[in-house]
């Protein structure tokens, strides 16, 4: 297929060696676990349990509020202490189960058996998935099932692995791809099975190419499913910007899904959790999470248990060799920026990403030069400098006519901005500012 790609996007420095060769480590909790109940786009999952009641792995202790929600899943054995607000990454105070751990790791009834997915039917294995609480792992955190339950699954062509991990040191995805590649692609066989007109397609970029050979040669034989390698650029892993390199230009806008353009787009670590829920009757329980920077100690790999408090994963990198003047929950451009630690490991979490300088502070802002450089990385093809402005005057109706809601929040226009302007976070406030006036009309 060639190297495919899309137009637009920017190069950071990768910082990827930090973290990239190192096998995914087990890691069990030390304290308390925390479930919000949000750990997905839409409604909060409702608690099913109450203070004093045991819970064992693999329970459901909330269920899903809605059509477009998802299950929250306890991934140890122990005793629910209370329900209560909790911090999460973001900054946002969300109810939360907390549950003590009895170190024993009891499991339901059935747990982990093995499972034939061709002998299930279609609904059944929407069913599995839907029970086991999974929803997209690259961060968007959709529940999985609805995403596998389009309106006309026979329009459905492409089934898209986003194998890309362009988000610079983040190195969880392509430690999968080494690790347990029969298992991402066991799970893109899962999901085939429910599309009978698509075809398969894993999109990696090509600073993976130990990656890229070994999934091209567990696929050499699978007629439905091939290895689409990708020009390493950022964002090359955004939603839009995959479909189109994947299928050779084939475009989605914000008010559109994937299914739209006949495609479901899943990343690696969900497609994983599909064949583990599937195949393994195993539900969401662990999430695999890189702990990097220049500020930690030893960087890694960790397969976490869902509800981990990020002090203790960070603790099990050998902690800071040097105090960092920046945490972020993610990566260096689209993670969240943490004043604290004490927040829990949830299913949309994907790294811990810390550095001994903060460049972002370092740099003072000044004002546009009108170089346009932020126009031209713009993988969404909009106008950053005249949004930039609209922003400023806080102008909701002209921010939504230069299409501002097209921005994809990628951080490619602030990365290349030589006044450092904070473009990128001033879209975000817009964008919010302009859903809750909608929300306001409707």
């Amino acid at each position: 297929m060639g190297l495919s790609t899309f137009k637009g996007g920017v190069h950071p420095y990768e910082g990827k060696e930090l973290s990239a060769d190192k096998p995914i480590q087990i890691m069990f909790p030390k304290g308390d676990l925390v479930y919000p109940l949000s750990q997905h786009i839409g409604a909060p999952a409702k608690p099913i349990v109450a203070k004093g009641d045991k819970v064992l792995v693999g329970q459901r202790i909330a269920e899903a509020g809605g059509f477009i929600s998802a299950h929250v899943i306890s991934s140890v054995s122990g005793t629910v202490k209370g329900i209560e607000p909790r911090l999460v990454a973001n900054g946002s105070i969300l109810q939360s189960i907390i549950v003590e751990n009895d170190g024993e790791y009891k499991t339901v009834e059935g747990f982990g058996e093995k499972r034939d997915y061709t002998k299930l039917s279609k609904q059944e294995i929407r069913d599995i998935v839907k029970e086991a609480g999974i929803v997209g792992l690259g961060g968007a955190g959709f529940p999985t099932n609805v995403k596998l339950t389009p309106k006309d699954e026979n329009a459905i062509d492409y089934v898209i692995v986003n194998a890309a991990e362009c988000e610079p040191y983040l190195t969880s995805d392509y430690r999968v791809m080494m690790e347990q590649p029969e298992k991402l692609v066991g799970g893109l066989k899962v999901m085939l099975q429910l599309f009978d007109n698509a075809k398969g397609v894993i999109g990696i970029e090509e600073n993976k190419p130990e990656a890229i050979k070994k999934l091209q040669e567990l696929v050499k034989n699978e007629p439905r499913i091939e290895v689409c390698p990708l020009q390493t650029k950022y964002p090359q892993g955004g939603e839009r910007f995959l479909i189109y390199a994947v299928t050779g230009g084939r475009e989605i806008n914000s008010t559109m899904l994937p299914a739209d353009a006949g495609c479901v787009v899943d990343n690696v670590d969900t497609v994983v959790a599909i064949y583990n829920a599937v195949c393994e009757s195993t539900p969401l329980i662990r999430k695999i999470i890189t702990v990097t920077g220049d500020a930690v100690a030893n960087p890694q790999n960790f397969e976490v248990r869902l509800g981990t408090n990020y002090k203790d994963v960070l603790e099990a990198a050998g902690g800071f060799k040097k105090e960092p003047e920046k945490m972020i929950s993610g990566g260096p451009m689209m993670g969240q920026a943490l004043f604290s630690l004490d927040i829990p490991v949830m299913k949309n979490s994907s790294a811990l990403t810390c550095f001994t300088k903060d460049e972002v502070a370092a740099n003072a802002e000044t004002a546009c030069i009108r170089c346009g450089r932020c126009i031209d990385v713009c993988p969404g093809h909009v106008v950053p400098q005249m949004m930039m402005a609209a922003a400023e005057r806080h102008d909701l109706a002209l921010f939504e006519k230069l299409n501002g809601m097209e921005c994809c929040e990628c951080g490619s226009c602030t990365f290349i901005c030589p006044a450092h302007r904070p473009l990128t976070q001033a879209f975000k406030e817009m964008r919010k500012a302009v859903m809750a006036e909608r929300r306001k009309k409707a």
